[in-house]
């Protein structure tokens, strides 16, 4: 036996390589999406599976559960200081009796539709007549973690490590602009499970782009280093990466991060030109509020997201107010949210209307929502605790009907009683938008089959 023998019993394959070279059929499907733009595998791409009313999605995630209760949902004050059923906070879900705290908001009811919106939301009350309020969402996690990776995997828990639903539509239909990401996230997230690309691959995970002269750190290269020079190390670099993912094939992260460079190479030009404001109008900064310190950093995203829109990113994230259990939490007082509300309230009525005066609104669908609401009964305090049971979210544009509202919670805001809607047919509304049939989306991945929407399907009723 010889000596190679003895040390690759199976042959000239180690152990460790033979493991990963058997996992490959669990995760080929996936691994496709990786290589399906270089030509590798033609189908890997799940769609569009009919003609599309939606090109770029922006997606607004208020981070830590916004209350319904105080901003699209009024339910008045009859039962103010009434004892109702409610449950424990987070883990604790025992009964119990809690009073219902009052609403000090006052609601004007805004376009022709007549919509009533807080008036901690004024700007967005005015181009109510471009949205849906959707009032009976619900999920199953009342816990902001749990909830977040719920409501952006439409799964609960990461037994499978599923993808976010960005990476989803990464997938799926891949990149319009070849210079650009396809998924991108704009602000602090909740969770990395926001960004995430699961069992599809590190190379659908969302991008991080931030508004400013620098889109993404350690994007240029080197000065000094010559257009030429780059080219030789691009060259030995592709030769390299070939041998190595014939070898190692099974690892995405490794095939991600040679792809993540070679798109880097390309955003060197075009991501700077993205986030450049120098030539937008002082009459469009002011219409998202830039020229005011309490709406500039927002009203920056938002712009910058109006931007990649334009250049054919499909999946614009925007986390707002994220980090620990999100700035939107309101369990001490509801008044928190009154610094968050004018900070994205101009700005997101700005997007709108930008995207309107454009041309854009049409092809561009424009998503506001949170991990949950916040019920009608609080901790003993001014503030309201987590709420999964009933709560809002609201869209516009990319084929969505303006000016209705659809589903109810309550007579108190607590549990959504009219058509009720989980998180997964809020994915699949948002994808019939894009041309995705959400049956479709399903992949071969360890040993099951996976898909984003196990249940439900899309929100005809808001649907033009």
């Amino acid at each position: 036996m010889s000596g190679n023998s003895e040390l690759f019993p199976c042959g000239r394959i180690s152990r460790r390589n033979f493991l990963f070279q058997a996992g490959g059929g669990f995760l080929g499907t996936a691994l496709g999406g990786l290589w399906a733009q270089e030509g590798e595998i033609k189908d890997a791409i799940l769609g569009p599976h009919f003609e599309p009313k939606a090109k770029s999605v922006i997606f607004l995630f208020m981070c830590g559960g916004v209350s319904h209760i105080d901003t699209f949902d009024p339910k008045g004050n009859d039962h103010a200081g009434k004892l109702i059923d409610a449950v424990g906070f987070g883990d604790n879900q025992a009964s119990m009796r809690r009073p219902v705290i009052p609403c000090l908001r006052s609601f004007t009811r805004y376009g022709k539709s007549g919509i009533p919106v807080s008036d901690w939301f004024p700007h967005v009350g005015g181009v109510i007549d471009d949205i849906a309020v959707v009032r009976s969402m619900w999920c199953h996690e009342s816990n902001h973690f749990p909830a977040v990776i719920e409501t952006c995997t439409g799964h609960r828990g990461r037994a499978f490590d599923h993808p976010t639903f960005g990476s989803w539509i990464s997938y799926a239909l891949g990149s319009v602009n070849r210079n650009l990401p396809t998924f991108v996230n704009i602000g602090r997230p909740s969770s990395p499970v926001q960004l995430t690309g699961g069992y599809l691959g590190a190379s659908v995970a969302a991008t991080p782009f931030q508004a400013g002269e620098i889109p993404i750190p350690n994007l240029h290269p080197p000065k000094g280093s010559s257009s030429a020079e780059r080219e030789r190390q691009a060259q030995v670099l592709h030769e390299m990466n070939q041998e190595f993912r014939q070898r190692y094939a099974v690892n995405s992260d490794i095939q991600a991060r040679a792809k993540a460079y070679k798109l880097a190479a390309s955003m060197q030009l075009s991501a700077p030109e993205a986030v450049d404001f120098s030539r937008e109008p002082d009459h469009v900064k002011e219409l998202y509020g830039i020229d005011r310190p309490e709406t500039a950093e927002f009203g920056k995203q938002l712009l910058l997201a109006r931007r990649l829109a334009e250049r054919g990113v499909r999946f614009i994230q925007i986390c707002n107010s994220g980090g620990g259990n999100g700035g939107w939490d309101a369990h001490g007082d509801m008044k928190t949210h009154e610094p968050l509300c004018r900070a994205t309230d101009k700005p997101i009525a700005g997007l709108i209307r930008d995207l309107k005066l454009r041309g854009m609104l049409d092809e561009t669908m424009v998503v506001w929502t949170s991990e949950f609401g916040r019920t009608p009964w609080s901790q003993n305090t001014t503030g309201r605790d987590h709420n999964p049971k009933g709560y809002s979210c609201w869209l516009a544009g990319g084929g969505i009907k303006g000016g209705i509202v659809h589903g109810a919670t309550d007579e108190v805001g607590y549990k959504a009683v009219e058509s009720p809607h989980y998180y997964s047919d809020l994915h699949a509304t948002i994808l019939r938008q894009l041309g995705i049939d959400h049956t479709k989306m399903e992949i071969p991945s360890l040993g099951t089959v996976s898909r984003l929407v196990e249940n439900g399907g899309p929100i005809k009723e808001i649907i033009s």
